[in-house]
């Protein structure tokens, strides 16, 4: 998974690098030529929409999603597994509906031939494949957590939920930074 999670990231991270090379470019001929890069800001629109959901991925799979540690870790042992379950299942849940919702967008984009409202007059159909593929991205790597946490919880493994799923304590980032500084070294 965290293979997946990197990916996710590089991809993003490369979209987002491009797209701000893009508005810079744009902003520097506006100001200077008087000229402008039609479309950048629909271009804008459209990688926010295919980035978000690879960003959705990453936050779950790396567990960086917002919680109140303190709080957390100060529950009995059965109590952080059962959130964690509840949030990893409810997260899955959430995933799956935007899915659909992203599916139904796309079939009704393309039954209508749906085109943006732009200069460039875009068909929707385009980015919205994209956005689709994003959301699959992130549905896969939930419905995956999901079942992982399941198979936990079949097995009753309060543990294996609790590490699995739980906030790291800042020892265990501490630990995971000494890690890697070795690793490097």
């Amino acid at each position: 998974m965290k293979t997946y999670s990197r990916l996710c990231a590089i991809v993003f991270g490369l979209m987002m690098t491009v797209l701000c090379i893009v508005i810079a470019v744009e902003t520097v001929m506006r100001k200077l030529l008087n000229q402008t890069l039609a479309g950048v800001d629909e271009l804008s629109g459209y990688a926010i929409a295919i980035g978000a959901p690879l960003c959705f991925a990453v936050t779950a799979v790396e567990r960086s999603h917002i919680r109140i540690n303190l709080l957390h870790m100060r529950m009995p042992r059965v109590a952080q597994a059962a959130l964690n379950l509840l949030a990893t299942l409810t997260l899955a849940a959430l995933a799956i509906f935007l899915f659909v919702f992203t599916i139904r967008t796309v079939q009704e984009t393309q039954l209508f031939k749906s085109v943006a409202q732009t200069p460039w007059m875009t068909p929707l159909i385009w980015p919205q494949g994209l956005w689709l593929l994003g959301m699959a991205v992130f549905t896969v790597a939930c419905v995956l957590l999901a079942l992982r946490a399941g198979l936990l919880a079949v097995r009753r493994d309060t543990d294996g939920l609790v590490r699995e799923f739980g906030p790291e304590t800042v020892e265990d980032e501490l630990q995971a930074e000494l890690s890697d500084m070795e690793t490097r070294a």
